[in-house]
């Protein structure tokens, strides 16, 4: 599987499977749709990605995933778990679906090239979060892509037609890269529906009007300023007020707060925003409700 994809650098459409019509496959094979491509296969195994297929991908044939492949004339596209990768390609290889001249194209943001053994393929990861709906399509004009490939120029063209920018990741820096953005967007989620959990607990009965132009403008400043957008009692070093935190928030977000708060606290001594000598009680008391023992 090494020679070059025939549509490299062509003008003419690409002929595209997709293999996984989840949330990410479906929105994908769409935007290619709309990008003047011809998605003539698709493989969906439960009854939502077989509906979300038939919504979004409404040309294309249902069909098992190594009909697909053989399909695909010049790009199959694999939206499949990061787990199921491998050996998808594997099955795939094995029983002569892919061809020569044909680019496989993964969308794991943890894996690079290595999972695809001697397939000729791209790793190219939308830097986005997708719910499946037909919404997701108008989130994706500016977004970055994180691509590794031997063949920047398929690539390049391939993301321009997605309307997206190439990020070029290294082989061995895809774990990092994709950790980053769990780290970001996956947790982020958590934090902000524990916050409103707190506001209801708290008596507020709409925590998105409390939240929202609050965490609209902290996502912005930590964006623009870095670690000098940091505010509140931790950057302060307010350990009397985090202590009466602690006292009241429920057990189960314990753990959580006093990881995010001992990290912040780090953060703002190492960009001066707290001074080591003004966290001295705060750490003691983090430490202390870390291992169980009254504050």
């Amino acid at each position: 599987m090494s020679a070059e994809p025939r549509a490299r650098l062509g003008a003419r459409p690409l002929s595209v499977g997709v293999v996984g019509s989840g949330r990410v496959g479906a929105v994908l094979g769409a935007a290619l749709h709309a990008a003047g491509h011809q998605v003539v296969a698709a493989a969906a195994v439960s009854a939502a990605s077989r509906d979300r297929a038939r919504r979004l991908l409404p040309g294309a044939a249902i069909l098992p995933a190594d009909d697909v492949a053989r399909a695909a004339g010049d790009l199959l596209l694999l939206a499949v778990p990061d787990d199921a990768l491998g050996g998808v390609v594997a099955g795939l290889a094995a029983t002569g679906a892919l061809r020569p001249g044909q680019m496989v194209a993964h969308t794991s943001g943890a894996h690079g090239l290595a999972v695809l053994g001697d397939v000729n393929g791209m790793a190219l990861h939308p830097a986005m979060t997708f719910t499946g709906a037909d919404s997701d399509l108008d989130r994706l004009p500016g977004i970055a892509w994180g691509v590794t490939t031997r063949d920047r120029a398929f690539a390049t063209r391939l993301v321009a037609d997605l309307g997206g920018v190439p990020e070029w990741i290294a082989e061995d820096a895809r774990p990092l890269y994709h950790a980053a953005l769990a780290h970001g967007a996956n947790h982020l989620v958590t934090l902000v529906n524990e916050a409103a959990d707190l506001l209801r607990a708290a008596g507020v009965e709409q925590p998105r009007r409390v939240l929202e132009p609050l965490l609209t403008a902290a996502l912005d400043n930590a964006l623009r300023l870095g670690d000098a957008a940091l505010t509140g009692p931790v950057s302060r070093g307010d350990a009397g007020t985090v202590g009466k935190h602690l006292d009241r928030i429920p057990p189960e977000s314990v753990p959580a707060y006093l990881a995010l708060a001992r990290r912040t606290a780090d953060r703002a001594i190492a960009a001066g925003r707290l001074r080591p000598q003004d966290a001295v009680l705060l750490l003691d008391v983090l430490s202390r409700a870390a291992v169980g023992s009254p504050r």
